[in-house]
C-alpha cells in the first residue's frame, strides 16, 4: 500500500511534520518494501487554496491513505471525496509514522482538527508563471492572481466565472457576532476554491487533448 507521510525533510529519518498544507515535503512509502520517493511541496508558497492544491497533489501521485499532524477542512474534504482516509500522528520520524500506521496504532480520522482560512493573504501565488501567462491570459487558469487569484478572465468554457453573492446584510436586528461573519467568510471562500479547482480541472482537460 502506498501512503504519504509530510515531512520536514526528504527520507525515513526526517522530522515528521505537523502540518498538511504547507509542510516542506511528502514523503510516499510503500508499506510492504518500505521503499520511499520524496517530493517537495508544490503548494507551500500558495497564497491560499494550500490543502486543496496540496490534497489533489498526493492523490494524483497515488497516495492511499495520509498520514499527518493536522488536515483542515479544505483539504479533508477532497480526501473524503476521493476515498482517502487520514491518520494523525503525534511526532516523531517519517520512519516512526509508517510504523505506527503498519502496526495499526493509528486511527483514521472523520473531520478536520484544524480550522480552515489559514494562510490567505495578498500575494502572486505559485502556479505556473507566477500569475503570468495562462493565469492571466486564461482567468482563473493556473496562476492564482493577486489574493484570492479570481476573476482575471474568462473562464475555460468561455463564460466568466461566478463568484457565490456575499452574505446578506440586514438592517433589522443585531449587527451578526464575529464567529458568524468568520463562518460566512469560510463558506464563500470554500465556494470560490472548490470552483477554482474545477476550472483547473477543465484547463488540464482542455490542454491534454490539444
Amino acid at each position: 500500500m502506498k501512503i504519504v507521510v509530510t515531512a520536514n525533510g526528504t527520507d525515513l529519518d526526517a522530522p515528521a511534520s505537523p502540518v498538511f498544507g504547507r509542510c516542506a515535503a511528502y514523503v510516499f512509502v510503500d508499506t510492504e518494501t518500505v521503499q520511499s520517493e520524496a517530493m517537495e511541496n508544490p503548494a507551500i508558497g500558495a497564497p491560499s487554496g494550500a490543502g486543496i492544491q496540496a490534497a489533489q497533489f498526493v492523490i494524483e501521485r497515488g497516495a492511499q491513505a495520509v498520514v499527518t499532524g493536522n488536515v483542515g477542512p479544505n483539504a479533508f474534504g477532497v480526501f473524503q471525496a476521493s476515498g482517502v482516509p487520514v491518520y494523525l500522528f503525534g511526532g516523531g520520524t517519517v520512519r516512526d509514522a509508517v510504523e505506527a500506521y503498519k502496526t495499526g496504532q493509528l486511527q483514521p480520522v472523520g473531520g478536520a482538527n484544524v480550522q480552515g482560512g489559514m494562510g490567505m493573504g495578498a500575494g502572486m501565488g505559485m502556479g505556473r508563471g507566477m500569475g503570468g501567462g495562462r493565469g492571466m491570459g486564461r482567468g482563473m487558469g493556473r496562476g492564482m492572481g493577486r489574493g484570492m487569484g479570481m476573476g482575471m478572465g474568462r473562464g475555460a468554457d468561455g463564460a466568466f466565472p461566478r463568484t457565490p453573492p456575499p452574505p446578506p446584510t440586514s438592517t433589522v436586528g443585531p449587527a451578526p457576532s464575529r464567529e458568524e461573519e468568520t463562518a460566512s467568510l469560510e463558506d464563500m471562500a470554500g465556494a470560490l476554491r472548490k470552483q477554482l479547482a474545477e476550472v483547473m480541472e477543465r484547463l488540464d482537460r482542455l490542454e491534454k487533448e490539444e
